[in-house]
């Protein structure tokens, strides 16, 4: 085999940078619930991984885009406005 071929092969290739998406963090929270159940953490360890787990959860529920209908419900979108803080600078 070559290796000047197989490293020329290498740098043609666009690099990629890694991707991390919402429903990756979602699964992450999903796995801390299931190894947590099956008892894989000690007594000692679960305050740190409960509020990594929160941050995650809590960072997923933010990103999640509403349902439609929970815009519709509102009525107008003077009120879907209304939902985001104001600073009073």
């Amino acid at each position: 085999m070559d290796t000047t071929n197989t490293e020329q092969q290498m740098e043609q290739k666009p690099a990629v940078a890694p991707q991390l998406a919402i429903n990756d963090l979602a699964a992450v929270v999903q796995i801390i619930d299931i190894v947590s159940r099956r008892g894989a953490f000690e007594g000692s360890e679960l305050t740190a991984v409960g509020a990594l787990r929160s941050k995650f959860a809590e960072f997923v529920q933010a990103s999640t885009p509403k349902p439609p209908a929970a815009e519709a419900a509102s009525g107008t979108k003077e009120a879907n406005i209304a939902q985001f803080p104001v600073s009073s600078n």
